[in-house]
């Protein structure tokens, strides 16, 4: 059987308490109060759409490997890149094969579920054996507008293929047209909203609508079968009102992660997709709409491989947070400029060349492993560093992306520029060998430690704005546990 075989929900550690915002801007428009309660992830200052995106899927990857992927199609309305494939670099970091298929989809807010819908037709048309269906978003919006209250950050990723799965796909309806709701062009770092009526009315109101009408109509599907209904709102009464109109009950909607995460864009339908599997159970109906010019429909059904799957990952999601200030929010988000300094200023030019070669070292944090003694190596090395071995060329690759270490020791910097300071570096063991000095991220000077465990996380580097190039490496976490 052909369905979704595991799911992963990355959620920044980062939360911006919306009565925050409205503390420092709500005297601008007072009408927002109403949209300051709960809180908002925000990405931290090294994290973009291509980096939650691959925590996702890594999170997604972490019982089943990666063997026999053979496709990337990952949907954002907020690529770092226009020319460039994002989902390239993506499968890099996650060390895939370079004969996968790749593809970015963009344009819309349901490119998720797009993106979603083409793995099952790929995988079903028998031309890719497993397919990720990856969804991310970090969206700006200008200081004391609704948008900057709604917006989240955060990624989710669907691995669909054959075998024990998840859930199956049933059907889909699709209701594409130019209804102009939201708009951003590409000279344009903020988006563009219509009459709020407007959008309520006729937007999720009845596109939302004729999708799911359209989907179980064409499936022979009443209502009062499907078990949730997920689809991305704002407007909390419009929720109950389209469960009414539908003939379901309202507590059959699912709730949205506004309160929580915020509206995450393109990831939004797809991570509550995710919220109703952790608690899903065989044979339940699930229809899932995505949003944006029209709206699409995706009528799943819960499958016995449910019961023996690790659930648990959206809760861990949440729990792991630490509380940002307004006006730190404002900087990482480059909504106010800032004074970095000379050290800040210089950015050494990147040699594409080198990166090519060193791909797999630098995207996909793959060393070498002695082939002699057994000795991992960082970065990859033709001469074993074992005093004791010095075998040359014995080399095998040895990944270590997915490897926890322990941080050997560490160092805080107040003279080098960083968007959080101050930097902070440290020397990591690895599990099983090697070692390596990284960027430590996540976390204060104050939850170091020497010995602690520490994970690796993809993010950016640097950001090259003259030479339009954001560098890519990896970073250690300090595994600092629940809420802090």
């Amino acid at each position: 059987m052909i369905g979704i075989l595991s799911y992963g929900v990355y959620i920044p550690r980062y939360r911006l308490p919306r009565d925050k915002a409205f503390a420092s801007m709500g005297w601008v428009n007072p009408a927002t109060r109403g949209y300051a309660r709960g809180e908002k992830a925000v990405a931290n200052y090294d994290e973009d759409a291509v980096t939650l995106g691959v925590e996702a899927t890594r999170a997604c990857l972490k019982f089943t490997g990666s063997e026999g992927v053979t496709g990337l199609y990952w949907a954002s309305t907020t690529p770092p890149y226009i020319e460039r494939q994002n989902s390239a670099i993506m499968a890099s970091a996650l060390n895939l094969s370079e004969h996968v298929e790749t593809a970015d989809m963009t344009g819309s807010l349901r490119a998720g579920t797009s993106a979603l819908l083409a793995a099952f037709n790929a995988t079903a048309s028998g031309r890719c054996d497993k397919i990720l269906a990856v969804a991310s978003d970090c969206r700006v919006s200008k200081v004391a507008s609704t948008q900057e209250y709604l917006f989240g950050d955060g990624g989710v990723a669907f691995l669909v293929g054959e075998g024990e799965v998840l859930a199956s796909l049933q059907g889909s309806y699709s209701v594409s047209c130019d209804f102009v709701d939201y708009r951003r062009t590409t000279r344009e770092v903020f988006g563009r909203a219509w009459e709020d009526r407007w959008i309520r009315d006729l937007g999720y109101g009845r596109l939302i609508m004729d999708a799911l009408t359209g989907l179980l109509k064409e499936q022979g599907v009443l209502p009062q079968s499907l078990t949730r209904v997920v689809f991305p709102c704002p407007y909390p009464a419009l929720r109950k009102k389209t469960a009414t109109r539908l003939g379901i009950d309202p507590s059959r909607v699912q709730e949205p992660v506004n309160q929580a995460v915020g509206d995450s864009g393109v990831a939004t339908p797809l991570l509550m997709l995710a919220s109703v599997l952790e608690e899903a159970s065989p044979g339940q109906l699930i229809a899932v709409v995505g949003y944006g010019s029209g709206a699409q429909a995706l009528l799943l059904k819960v499958e016995e491989g449910i019961e023996g799957y690790k659930r648990g990952n959206w809760l861990k999601s949440l729990t792991v947070r630490a509380e940002i200030s307004y006006e730190k929010y404002l900087a990482f988000k480059e909504l106010v400029p800032l004074e970095v300094g000379i050290r800040g200023e210089e950015i050494a030019p990147t040699a594409l060349s080198v990166l090519w070669r060193e791909r797999k070292a630098v995207l996909g944090l793959v060393g070498s492993r002695c082939k002699k003694c057994g000795t991992p190596i960082y970065p990859p090395q033709r001469v074993c560093v074992n005093p004791g071995c010095g075998a040359i060329d014995e080399m095998e690759e040895y990944s270590f992306a997915h490897r926890t270490g322990r941080l050997f020791t560490f160092t805080a910097d107040n003279l080098a520029f960083s968007m959080d300071p101050p930097a902070l570096y440290g020397v990591i063991d690895f599990d099983g060998g090697g070692r390596y000095w990284f960027d430590l991220t996540d976390c204060a000077l104050e939850d170091l430690k020497v010995g602690m465990e520490v994970r690796m996380s993809f993010r950016r580097k640097y950001v090259d704005k003259n030479r339009s190039i954001f560098g890519y490496f990896w970073k250690a976490v300090p595994v600092l546990g629940g809420g802090e």
